[in-house]
């Protein structure tokens, strides 16, 4: 190996009869709880997401989207779940032109288009587990802990003060100065200052919402009083969404996409979701003997990075709401396909490179096995960071700007259209063997995650490494950072220097970053032992996570 793993990040956490893991301590530890009290794997993961939305606000929230694979153990069947919302009926691209603009805005009440699709999410896949695990808890019970932590508050993560931060004061974009949205300044920027690691935050608001979703279930969210105060806000504002948008908004089953790689099928969900980018490179790299190139060198890294190039050029031709682009999915993920794509790798120099991709990447994944086999994969994100910036008054809720992901040229495969879904960079992944989950995993990213799982997956299967230490090792991300005009390849520090300068020598643009940089992601995966039942779990250290097992 190139670099040094400390012993604490070698093995990671054991346990035999439940398992969560989630980038925030507090979220895995709600998880736990559910499990300790009687709940499935889907109470569980709505439990920890719950959590996540009131500790990790700058990544997720009641205003964003999710996806979930979900493996039901007494059918032996995985399913796939849709929760993401589509464009208000009003958007549309007469109307950015008609305000001159060439693409929508990634603030303000003109980025907070879609329907916040997340607690349909929760509500649909919790309906499932009660009509077919043979345990679980009631609904109201799930939101417990995400009350008390609202109400009663919790400390500011490291992640939340450094992106508080960061959004503090006025760049030069416009995009990052977020005091200019009264209510996210009043709850996020107390006194006109960023939020400070280990202080308390408290949202009132929030816990009402809260209180009022585990009491009144997932109506209440898109047909009572939620929606309305949303519908009121937009109207005040010159926004699109209504509560006829809310109102028609459902969460939808789809059926998982799925590739070989070794002796596994890596499982991921369809469009509108980059799943099929995710397992592209898996179909590639399965042509090659990745053993051989060496963990973490130069090879390896650039086998990867030039699989993650062919499978873009896929995703950004294909990926978009599949009830207006229909991909032709068993072409894309044929065995044939992968070996033209891997016969255009050239290992000794960089391809050409991509257009620009995107910088953002503000996600959360999370990962939960209970004690009869279920299996949970859930990612949930408002998108950029504290999202659109719009927190109808109120409610406490940031509202995802996932829309400002249209575009607004004619013919482009995500053009903006009414009613319309917006291709996600969310993708939730398992691995099975013998059609059992072998490997739970996932990681926000953004463009970063289907390289970072395939990252995980390399490490994990041709390695022979743990999950902690596949995810602790040191990560690259071929990119673009905020503010620049092309793609680079950034590489922790932790990699040997020769592979950087080899890198550099075959073409790529090379950058240097920190150790556990936080734009790498915060990865997260737990490993299941068919035989033995033994569970391993791995979280991320540049996360606030955990891996909490004790049951």
């Amino acid at each position: 190996m190139n670099y040094c793993v400390s012993p604490s990040h070698s093995v990671g956490p054991e346990a035999m009869q439940g398992m969560v893991t989630a980038p925030h301590y507090l979220a895995a530890q709600a998880g736990l709880d559910i499990l300790r009290r009687g709940g499935n794997a889907v109470d569980a993961a709505i439990a920890t997401a719950a959590v996540l939305s009131v500790v990790y606000p700058h990544m997720c929230t009641l205003g964003g989207d999710n996806f979930w694979l979900i493996f039901d153990s007494a059918t032996q069947t995985l399913r796939g779940l849709n929760a993401s919302g589509r464009a208000a009926a009003r958007a549309s691209m007469e109307y950015y032109a008609e305000k001159g603009l060439s693409r929508i805005p990634s603030r303000g009440w003109d980025s907070a288009i879609t329907v916040p699709g997340a607690v349909s999410g929760w509500d649909e896949a919790f309906r499932f587990a009660r009509e077919t695990m043979r345990r679980g808890l009631p609904w109201c019970e799930l939101f417990a802990s995400a009350i008390a932590y609202a109400r009663h508050g919790c400390p500011v993560s490291t992640s939340l003060a450094q992106l508080s931060a960061v959004n503090a004061t006025p760049d030069e974009t416009g995009i990052r100065f977020l005091q200019r949205f009264p209510e996210l300044a009043r709850i996020f920027f107390p006194g006109g200052r960023a939020l400070r690691q280990g202080t308390i935050l408290r949202q009132p608001d929030l816990a009402c919402t809260l209180e009022s979703l585990a009491q009144g279930g997932a109506a209440e969210f898109y047909t009572g009083a939620f929606a309305r105060a949303v519908a009121e806000d937009m109207a005040r504002n010159g926004g699109l969404l209504s509560l006829e948008d809310f109102a028609t908004h459902r969460a939808g089953w789809v059926k998982p996409l799925s590739v070989n790689y070794r002796d596994f099928s890596a499982c991921n969900l369809p469009p509108n979701t980059q799943g099929l980018a995710s397992l592209e490179i898996l179909n590639i790299l399965q042509n090659f003997d990745v053993q051989s190139l060496g963990e973490s060198s130069a090879d390896c890294v650039h086998a990867i990075v030039e699989a993650t190039k062919e499978a873009f050029l896929d995703r950004d031709a294909w990926v978009s709401d599949p009830d207006f682009v229909q991909a032709p999915l068993d072409v894309l993920l044929s065995p044939e396909h992968g070996k033209r794509q891997a016969a255009r790798l050239d290992m000794r120099r960089a391809g050409t490179p991509l257009a620009l991709l995107d910088p953002h990447g503000d996600t959360v994944w999370l990962g939960v096995v209970d004690g009869d086999g279920n299996a949970v994969s859930l990612i949930q994100s408002i998108y950029h960071d504290f999202g659109s910036g719009i927190v109808p008054a109120g409610t406490g809720v940031l509202l995802q700007d996932r829309g400002c992901f249209f575009s607004l040229r004619p013919g482009h495969v995500n053009a903006l259209e009414p009613g319309k879904r917006t291709m996600h960079t969310l993708n939730p992944a398992m691995l099975l063997k013998d059609g059992k989950p072998w490997l739970v995993y996932g990681t926000m990213g953004g463009e970063g995650q289907p390289q970072t799982q395939a990252a995980m997956i390399t490490r994990i299967v041709d390695f022979g490494m743990t999950p902690q230490e596949a995810i602790a090792a040191p990560r690259w991300l071929y990119g673009r950072a905020w503010g620049a005009e092309c793609n680079d390849l950034r590489l922790e520090g932790r990699f040997a220097q020769e592979v950087f300068e080899e890198l550099k020598r075959r073409g790529h643009r090379v950058n240097r970053v920190e150790d556990y940089a936080h734009t790498m992601g915060h990865a997260g995966a737990i490993r299941i032992d068919a035989e033995t039942g033994l569970l391993q779990g791995g979280c991320d250290p540049r996360s606030d996570g955990l891996s909490a097992v004790g049951y």
